[in-house]
């Protein structure tokens, strides 16, 4: 087939490479002239682990390019793939679909037949059919243009794999599209010859599908966390009981891991705005819970500054503390809302010299806390530190040697934010190790 994605951050991008690596033909729009140079160039303008072989071996044979142009993107395909970012509004809850509208605005009069407009950005509910009138008002071929909402389930660090091989594949159609769905099965074929669950729903399931994931595993990550504010009340391991709660077929481990708390560009966004739609429907009480797991979440890196002081005898003042870590999570260069820096940076407001490092995240991290000092190396980072924090579990940082690292430290002082360094090793290397929700 051939189809466009409308959009290409971190979405677009890599579902536009992997419709390319499933044998499609491929046009990415993006209006930034900058990005889509270098995605000509086969090259991804952020880390994402396996997206610049995609990417390399796509535009170069041809399968796969980027253009800035509407017009050229309306004449290439008749499915359009829309992949744009709806972040919160600016000092609000809610999402900013601004740049959602813009591109069906900018589509719309560019489509003189038929098409299948498939929105994958994450959005509240209801805003399919305001898609949809744009689309009837400003198209030319008004109502032979139908929409269709193709949520996406992606994981920063694993978002080719999950493209490719998604556990699910969601269809949201109003009533019986049954030309937009027979397009749309074209496109998707070889996911759905596979065996992939594929649940064909209407517009306003598909719309929540995203928030409602998100809010659930943010919801079972605070958890967990809250159980670890109880375990260091009381003397237990929270890390000993999350895997003895994970035993349970019911519960399950994967997500139950605690910790530092989440980050990155959609679990705060979407329980967010799935609470701020939800007071606009009138159902607010019904997602009072989001409010707990977003106070959590937040009451994480408090607690990670308060174990900080503790560790530096009660002041931070002058104090030489090293972060390992300022992604928001592994394999990725998001810094969104990344709780490893936002410790940083509040360390730094109490009077700390703060050294960060992170094996991919540092240009990101930069521009947006040039108060902070940076080295590429983790070793060289800790040298003359009088705290280590471990905020980003990166495979790196666990590898690395805690006698080497000793004696280079002023003071051999660590709390391990993600808890999944070796305890033993540090201990018996002459560390002092602490960590959330342990003894």
């Amino acid at each position: 087939m051939k189809l466009t994605v409308v959009g290409c951050g971190y979405l677009g991008a890599t579902h536009a490479a992997c419709m390319a690596e499933l044998g499609h033909e491929v046009l990415g729009m993006d209006c930034d002239m900058d990005k889509v140079h270098v995605l000509n160039s086969g090259r991804a303008p952020y880390f994402e682990r396996g997206l610049d072989e995609l990417l390399t071996r796509h535009t170069s044979s041809g399968r796969l390019r980027f253009t800035t142009s509407y017009a050229e993107a309306a004449a290439f395909a008749e499915l359009h793939f829309i992949g744009v970012g709806t972040p919160q509004q600016p000092g609000e809850t809610a999402y900013d679909l601004t740049h959602l509208f813009s591109a069906v605005r900018q589509l719309a009069p560019r489509l003189t037949g038929p098409a299948v407009i498939a929105v994958k950005s994450t959005v509240p509910v209801g805003t399919a059919p305001r898609v949809r009138d744009l689309l009837h008002e400003h198209a030319p071929a008004g109502n032979a243009v139908e929409v269709a909402w193709n949520p996406e389930f992606l994981r920063e660090s694993h978002a080719v794999a999950d493209t490719l091989r998604p556990d699910r594949l969601v269809l949201g159609f109003q009533h019986d599209r049954s030309w937009a769905q027979a397009v749309l099965r074209q496109c998707f074929a070889e996911i759905i010859e596979a065996g992939t669950p594929t649940i064909v729903t209407d517009w306003a399931t598909a719309e929540l599908a995203k928030a409602s994931a998100n809010a659930f595993l943010a919801t079972k990550i605070s958890f967990i966390n809250a159980i670890a504010e109880v375990c260091e009340a009381s003397g237990a391991d929270v890390g000993r009981l999350a895997d003895i709660l994970g035993h349970d077929a019911r519960i399950g481990l994967r997500g139950m891991r605690p910790g530092l708390g989440f980050g990155g560009g959609c679990l705060p966004k979407d329980i967010r705005g799935f609470m701020a739609r939800a007071g606009e429907l009138g159902v607010d009480q019904a997602l009072a819970i989001l409010r707990e797991v977003d106070a959590i979440n937040r009451r994480r890196r408090a607690r990670m500054v308060d174990l900080a002081r503790e560790q530096c005898d009660g002041t931070l003042m002058g104090k030489r503390i090293t972060v390992w870590g300022a992604a928001f999570k592994p394999e990725t260069d998001d810094i969104r809302d990344s709780p490893a820096l936002a410790v940083a940076h509040r360390l730094h407001e109490l009077g700390a010299a703060v050294t960060v490092t992170d094996p991919q995240a540092l240009d990101n991290a930069r521009k947006t806390h040039p108060e902070l000092d940076y080295a590429d190396d983790p070793i060289a980072a800790a040298h003359n530190a009088d705290l280590l924090l471990h905020l980003t579990e990166w495979p790196q940082f666990s590898h690395i040697e805690p006698a080497q690292l000793a004696a280079l430290v002023a003071t051999p002082n660590l709390i391990d934010g993600r808890g999944t360094l070796n305890p033993e090793s540090w201990r018996e290397a002459g560390w002092t190790y602490r960590a959330l929700g342990r003894p």
